[in-house]
């Protein structure tokens, strides 16, 4: 039988040739990498974030990179004064330190950005704005609005999927057809993506069935996907005015506005629920019904304790309440 292996002599020129590869080309398919290391939208965020700090040192005559921590601290006042919130603020200042370690700068850091920032969020924090949680009997009553039409199925399958599912907007729209595997217990659906999984090394959720028919995220979505012939490619998809369902994807966007919809077709004040609403109400809900910690935090995929502890808190407000009784 004829040798086709390469011989030793070769082998050995190959790796010399690619040991010598050139620096340079290994030094920039790094700092590609590291580039990747942020989703597109926080690079375009940073970048737009840089581009005011750099106009503003530009009216002024001062040197935005590398940039002085004075210089930065005096901007982060101009934007305070300005009337921006404390986060907007420190999203500004994220994206003039992620310039510099882009540039190869030192991030300017150090006491009068700490102290301005401390100032900042004394003097201007506020409560950060939060949507109210779809608890289970909203959810019941949202649904029970829609009718059995191609856009009543595929908002009935959304609302009950991203609510026993705690999902993030995000990841609903990116499901696909492969990506929902069917079981006697439910469903298994892989999250291919998520907030806390930027590398995307995936992870699943297990969707059982309800006792309640018109709550049951399994029936919902088989009859959605049924009656809208969709057979692979993206779960939620647009539909027309006309009836079509089109072939692209759900903007993350339109779950909030299924959700503020049916809300205010419920009878329920639109403007107090979003996206969020969903994730919210399934955790608050599941607290309130004795599933622990951990099990809600499989369902949600928070890698912090301390956040998802929060959904807990709204959820055992009136708990062993020390106020109740008193008279």
């Amino acid at each position: 039988m004829e040798d086709r292996s390469i011989p030793m002599a070769t082998t050995a020129i190959i790796r010399s040739a690619t040991a010598l590869a050139p620096l340079d080309d290994l030094l920039a398919r790094a700092n590609a990498y590291a580039f990747r290391a942020r989703s597109p939208c926080t690079r375009r965020a940073y970048l737009s974030d840089f581009r005011s700090f750099e106009a503003w040192c530009a009216l002024r005559a001062l040197v935005p990179l590398p940039a002085t921590p004075a210089v930065v601290a005096v901007y982060l006042v101009d934007l305070a004064d300005a009337g921006k919130r404390p986060s907007t603020i420190e999203q500004a200042l994220a994206g003039i330190l992620h310039a510099h370690r882009a540039g190869g700068h030192a991030p300017p850091r150090g006491e009068p950005i700490a102290r301005v920032l401390s100032g900042i969020r004394r003097c201007h924090g506020i409560p950060p704005a939060q949507k109210a949680p779809v608890s289970d009997d909203a959810l019941l009553a949202m649904v029970g609005t829609l009718d059995d039409g191609l856009l009543g199925l595929r908002d009935r399958a959304l609302l009950t999927l991203g609510w026993f599912g705690a999902f993030r907007r995000s990841e609903l729209v990116a499901l696909t057809v492969a990506d929902v595997v069917r079981s006697s217990e439910g469903l298994h659906v892989t999250v291919r993506r998520s907030k806390g999984d930027a590398e995307g090394r995936g992870a699943k959720k297990g969707i059982p069935h309800a006792a309640n028919p018109s709550l049951c995220a399994v029936r919902a979505l088989d009859a959605w996907l049924t009656a809208a012939h969709i057979a692979e490619g993206p779960v939620f998809r647009y539909v027309d005015r006309h009836g079509h369902v089109h072939a692209k994807a759900l903007g993350d966007k339109s779950v909030a506005l299924v959700v503020q919809r049916t809300a205010a077709r419920a009878g329920l004040d639109p403007t107090t629920v979003a996206a969020h609403s969903l994730r919210a109400g399934f955790a608050t809900t599941a607290a309130r019904k004795g599933k622990s910690l951990d099990a809600i935090m499989r369902q949600t995929l928070h890698k912090s304790e301390r956040v998802a502890r929060a959904y807990l808190r709204h959820a055992s407000l009136f708990d062993d309440n020390a106020a109740s009784g008193l008279v």
